[in-house]
């Protein structure tokens, strides 16, 4: 909106300039600006292609709407909450609190992730159980655990899959939903989900394998030979 104004104002300007020009006596204004207009137009073309490309972005912005402010957006490895977009940058609070200033060109020529954009977000964790541990009852325990937790979402329901199988545990994918993920804590909703369906886990005797590492090697001194085996687990 900020833009669009000053914009307006703009035109309204040179509007009022052209009109007294005209009043003046000095004729039509574009008459005159034609000849410094076409001298200056390569000049300027080539000392604002960034700020041009940056404006032009500004607009594609406005038109297609990718992001709006307010909205959780994740760009080339940066992520944070939309403060403000102009024709020319946007500004972006990150998680850490930092202000960062945005050419609107590198958010219109990549690939972004709006989390907002469809006011649910589902957040996946895997937890491993041993070998000698029920997968069915590890399954009902973490969806327990999820259906009790504030801030995950009864619908879409908590899930569990079996995605993978190592050589040490059995690998369950939960899948949770949450609701407005710009404006609630995911983070700390994830954080004690994990936390209880752990403590479950311990009170239930179901067990969580760690890598075993085992480490062969040999020792020599002078005058003498040695070899051994260690074992880490």
């Amino acid at each position: 909106r900020k833009p669009l104004v000053l914009l307006v104002y703009g035109v309204l300007l040179f509007a009022a300039v052209a009109i007294a020009f005209a009043i003046a006596g000095f004729g039509n204004i574009l008459v005159a600006l034609s000849t410094v207009t076409a001298a200056a137009t390569l000049a300027i073309g080539f000392a604002m292609q960034d700020v041009i490309k940056n404006f032009v972005a500004g607009v594609f912005i406005y038109t297609d709407e990718p992001f709006r402010t307010g909205d959780w957006i994740e760009w080339e490895g940066n992520s944070g909450y939309v403060e403000d977009i102009s024709l020319r940058v946007s500004r972006i609070r990150t998680f850490d609190n930092e202000h960062l200033t945005v050419p609107n060109s590198q958010l219109t020529d990549g690939v972004i992730k709006n989390y907002d954009r469809n006011r649910t977000l589902r957040l996946k964790f895997t937890f491993r159980i041993g070998f000698e541990d029920d997968i069915d009852r590890a399954t009902d325990i973490i969806v327990e655990e999820a259906k009790k937790r504030e801030g995950i979402l009864d619908d879409p329901e908590p899930s569990v899959r079996l995605i993978e199988i190592n050589d040490a545990s059995f690998g369950l994918q939960s899948r949770i939903w949450i609701e407005d993920p710009g404006d609630s804590d995911f983070l700390g909703i994830r954080g004690r989900f994990v936390q209880a369906v752990t403590d479950r886990f311990a009170e239930e005797d179901i067990t969580i394998p760690y890598p075993h590492r085992t480490i062969d090697g040999a020792l020599e001194q002078p005058g003498s030979t040695s070899s051994g085996a260690v074992s880490d687990d």
